[in-house]
């Protein structure tokens, strides 16, 4: 058997290509598909199959461009849906791939038409592809836009028999591969290991320790983080087969005049710098969603798919790797770039305005100095429950705009996320809504932390 992982950190996505005797399948890939085509010619492969585990919601998948290019059967549950030809799978159905056997595992629960697939090596269980259903540490949660039509509680119960009905049933020895890992908002309490296998995930999950399936129900429905606004969008754009990746975005080089117009039309300027760069000097009311993040997540939360973006880069790798990065969410209106970047903007008399970059040290004096400020945190209400800097306010960074009216815009602004990096884009949030004392924490919590500073 060849097999391999690729791990996409931005998305924290793990897609797999499986190879036998001249035959490959690509399961769950990523919306660029150009690596595993690579990939499996290099390995003298023909990619035979191309399955996915479920409806994707939270990036945009490459199967129907990859099962064109390879000439390959799409595969997906039954209960999919899927609107364009493809291979309907049910519980027990078995694909042949050289000399492996691929049996489909229906496992609801983190959506209705979840599978995993288990990799069977001359009649023994090698391996179980668990999508969604069985992550590493965690399960998928039940809550997010497959469900449609059932409670999160009815999904979080099906999940538990998936769980032991199916997947606890397994060898202790089968080895476990997810399609995500930590960072992904597919589940609360995600390993940063990317694989495991069944008896590590008896022993050590959370969620798969002993308890009935009342308390099982129970704590997966308590909690939840709020599901972006965007996994709808792309659930559906997986259900009807994302266009080529190709026939996307045009990456028009724009004049700072055109990028202004741009604006003033509605467009979003995006800018993909670092937090530094961005406070150095920028395009007013921008938005900075730094490439050095969780760039994809974090642009398929803050701007609404469909919106005309302009992006704002240092150079041409970061134009491309953004657009590239936004297409893998769903975002296919990017107009352009702006042409020379916030120099370019400088040169033709156009303002630009700065965001302070304040230290940790420096936070603590004004704290002494009991100046007169406001202080947001831009993390996750459980994150800042778990510890945050005295006497700051909590308004999560996916919500900051709608929380904005408890602030006031004449009023210093220091904002402060974990490493300085949400906290960033929360700054350009705030200065888009007229705030222009603002302030971003270098370091964030972790740095002020680190400086031995008192939390709450």
């Amino acid at each position: 058997m060849y097999f391999k992982q690729f791990y996409l950190g931005c998305l924290a996505h793990a897609s797999y290509l499986i190879g036998s005797a001249g035959d490959a399948v690509v399961v769950d890939p990523q919306r660029d598909v150009k690596q595993y085509l690579d990939e499996a010619a290099a390995q003298g492969l023909k990619i035979k199959y191309v399955i996915e585990t479920h409806l994707h919601a939270d990036f945009v998948s490459g199967h129907r461009e990859l099962a064109k290019r390879a000439g390959a059967e799409i595969v997906f549950g039954w209960k999919a849906g899927a609107q364009f030809p493809h291979c309907a799978v049910k519980d027990g159905d078995e694909l042949q791939v050289g000399g492996l056997c691929l049996r489909v595992m229906e496992t609801p629960g983190h959506t209705p038409e979840s599978i995993c697939v288990l990799v069977i090596e001359n009649g023994v269980s090698a391996k179980v592809l668990t999508g969604d259903t069985l992550f590493i540490g965690d399960v998928g949660r039940p809550d997010l836009v497959g469900s449609k039509g059932h409670t999160p509680e009815q999904m979080a119960a099906m999940m538990y028999d998936s769980l032991h009905e199916k997947l606890m049933t397994l060898d202790d020895s089968v080895e476990v591969y997810p399609a995500h890992g930590a960072g992904s908002l597919c589940g609360k309490n995600m390993s940063k290991e990317t694989s495991s296998t069944i008896g590590q995930q008896r022993r050590f999950n959370y969620a798969l320790q002993p308890m009935t399936k009342e308390a099982f129900v129970k704590m997966m429905t308590a909690d939840l983080p709020e599901a972006p606004a965007y996994f709808p969008k792309d659930a559906e754009i997986n259900r009807s087969g994302a266009a080529t990746l190709a026939d996307t975005a045009t990456l028009t080089a724009l004049s700072p005049a055109k990028v202004r117009a741009l604006a003033d039309a509605g467009a979003v300027v995006l800018d993909v710098r670092d937090a530094e760069a961005f406070g150095a000097g920028h395009v007013p009311g921008s938005l900075n969603i730094g490439l050095g993040g969780q760039f994809a997540s974090w642009a398929g939360m803050l701007v609404p798919i469909g919106s005309p973006i302009v992006i704002v880069a240092d150079d041409s790798a970061q134009i491309e790797e953004a657009a590239l990065r936004l297409a893998r969410v769903g975002h296919e209106a990017v107009r352009g770039f702006l042409n020379g970047g916030v120099l370019a903007w400088h040169e033709a008399g156009f303002e630009t305005n700065t965001v302070t970059q304040m230290t940790v040290a420096e936070l603590k004096d004004w704290m002494d100095e009991k100046r007169q400020f406001q202080l947001i945190d831009v993390r996750r209400p459980a994150e800042y429950a778990a510890g945050h800097a005295p006497g700051t306010i909590n308004a999560p960074l996916s919500h900051l705009d709608s929380h904005r009216g408890s602030f006031d815009p004449s009023r210093p602004t220091v904002v402060i996320c974990a490493g300085g990096y949400r906290s960033s884009a929360g700054t350009s949030i705030l200065e888009r809504k007229g705030f222009n004392q603002i302030y971003n924490v270098i370091g964030g919590t972790g740095a002020w932390v680190s400086a031995g500073f008192a939390t709450e």
